[in-house]
């Protein structure tokens, strides 16, 4: 028993190591991950360094292999194999790229534009592309070599040659000639040059009378100036009236005046406004003590947050009204609704409605009655219904969870709870209202089916008074419900109350 437990465990042990030799292989096989796969083929002009088996590249990731390599009509074929995950298009390309210098070579394809037709299964890339080999490469240096060694040939056969050392030398020769040709000029024309200067110093010397007349006049001038800007007595130079003093003197001398005069007021101006700066510094006046009191600065910016809250707010409220008419088949009565809906955020809002009822509001009163009367029995008990036809009003809370809707308040006139489902982007109602608790023995219980046929336009059905039998009731509607954002600006002035 303990050599078949012995034999029972090798067993399993080769099991186990076949199958994990098999996962690896499965795992680094090239082919793997290509079973479900399509197959593509293309013909290459040299497919020197693919191997059978090998990757099939798109950007360094393998999207497939090698499955086949054949000689068709004097061209290679490759056959591949791809992944499903990955797509050609009728404009993918394929190439061949060296992966080393010993002549390893993968082959590498253009997926093409997306948006063109696929390449079918068995479909043929009909596009290649022209990758550099090390046999380019190699072509590619051959030829530049060729080059160099046509150029070095020319200049051998041209400066190297008796004749062309000659025409060398013939131009070393002739800029030797050109310099000392420039240098014989300019010892030529030195004596030129030095007449050239005296004759500047000749005009420079004869002009002296003509400029000392020229700076005489502009020392007149300078005069003229100061004595139209003097402040002398009366016949002084620059005085009114003086011998010889301007017309314009006294004007000059007003203008100043009034210069004076203003720079003195603009003086006090600044002064006046050091000490309004120095009272604002020490807090002193009412924006002096907004500048310094900490406290009225904090009342003032929580006035603006408030104000800003309150605008805020109001801005984000959407106004929504609906106008709803509905008739009672078996009453045969049309019911009005009015609605406004404060919606401050996605997911609630608040219901007003106005509701006018031909049924009006039903109540029930009873009676226990104890008689003599021989022709009614000693103890009876009766009911009396009233109904009167009364508008009714509406006001609850909604808030929305996912497609449902819960709302909590008065629905017409009295406690109600209601349900709502929403479906097809909200275009498909489901309102469920149940209200009416101490109007009658039961809850009123009203089913409605709504759907948005038209834009903003609403047609309603449904069951009204499910559990009263007697009441019970069935109506068609249509509903008008649209976003006013006139009425938010009305908002503000809204009495408290409401």
């Amino acid at each position: 028993m303990a050599d078949f437990t012995r034999a029972a465990k090798v067993g399993l042990m080769t099991l186990a190591l076949a199958g994990a030799a098999y996962g690896g292989y499965r795992f680094v096989a090239p082919g793997a991950g290509t079973e479900n796969g399509y197959r593509v083929h293309a013909y290459l002009p040299d497919v020197t360094g693919i191997a059978p088996r090998s990757r099939v590249l798109i950007s360094g990731i393998q999207v497939g292999v090698i499955d086949r390599l054949s000689l068709e009509n004097g061209k290679a074929r490759v056959d591949i194999k791809m992944k499903p995950d990955f797509v050609l298009f009728d404009d993918a390309a394929i190439g061949k790229r060296a992966t080393s210098l010993i002549g390893e070579s993968l082959i590498v394809l253009a997926p093409g534009t997306e948006g063109s037709p696929r390449i079918p299964n068995e479909g043929e890339i009909t596009h290649f592309m022209e990758e550099p080999t090390i046999q380019s490469l190699q072509g590619q240096i051959a030829d530049i070599l060729k080059d160099v060694k046509t150029v070095t040939g020319t200049l051998k056969n041209t400066v190297g040659t008796d004749k062309g050392q000659e025409q060398i030398a013939q131009i070393l020769k002739n800029l030797a000639d050109v310099t000392e040709q420039l240098n014989e000029t300019v010892k030529e024309n030195r004596a030129g040059v030095r007449a050239v200067i005296a004759n500047v110093n000749g005009i420079t010397g004869d002009s002296r009378p003509q400029i000392a007349e020229i700076l005489n006049n502009v020392k007149q001038v300078s005069d003229d100036i100061r004595k139209m800007t003097a402040t002398g007595a009366d016949g002084a130079p620059g005085a009114p009236g003086a011998p010889g003093a301007p017309g314009k003197t006294g004007e000059i001398k007003s203008t100043m005046e009034r210069v004076n005069r203003a720079s003195a007021s603009l003086e006090s101006t600044l002064a006046h406004a050091d000490a309004v700066a120095a009272r604002l510094d020490k807090g002193e006046g009412t924006i002096g003590r907004l500048t310094k009191d900490e406290t009225l600065i904090n009342e003032v910016e929580g006035v603006v947050e408030d104000v800003g809250d309150l605008v805020g707010g109001i801005g984000r409220v959407q106004t929504i009204v609906g106008l709803r008419t509905d008739y009672n088949f078996l009453a045969n009565t049309i019911k009005s609704y009015v609605e406004l809906r404060l919606q401050p955020s996605e997911d609630k809002y608040y219901l007003i409605e106005l509701v006018n009822d031909p049924r009006g509001k039903t109540s029930f009163e009873q009676a226990d009655v104890d008689t003599t009367n021989p022709n009614l029995p000693p103890h009876y008990r009766t009911i009396t219904t009233t109904t009167t036809n009364s508008f009714r009003f509406s006001f609850q809370f909604a808030k929305r969870f996912g497609p449902f809707t819960g709302r909590f308040g008065i629905k017409e006139s009295t406690g109600g709870l209601g349900l709502d489902l929403h479906l097809l982007d909200d275009r498909f109602e489901l309102r469920q209202d149940l209200f009416g608790f101490g109007e009658e023995l039961s809850p009123r219980w009203r089913i409605a089916l709504a759907y948005e046929f038209i834009r903003k336009l609403w047609l309603l059905g449904g069951v009204d008074d499910i559990l009263n039998k007697d009441r019970r009731d069935y109506f068609v509607g249509l509903q008008l419900r649209f976003n006013d954002q006139d009425l938010k600006t009305i908002l503000p002035f809204a009495p408290k109350g409401f």
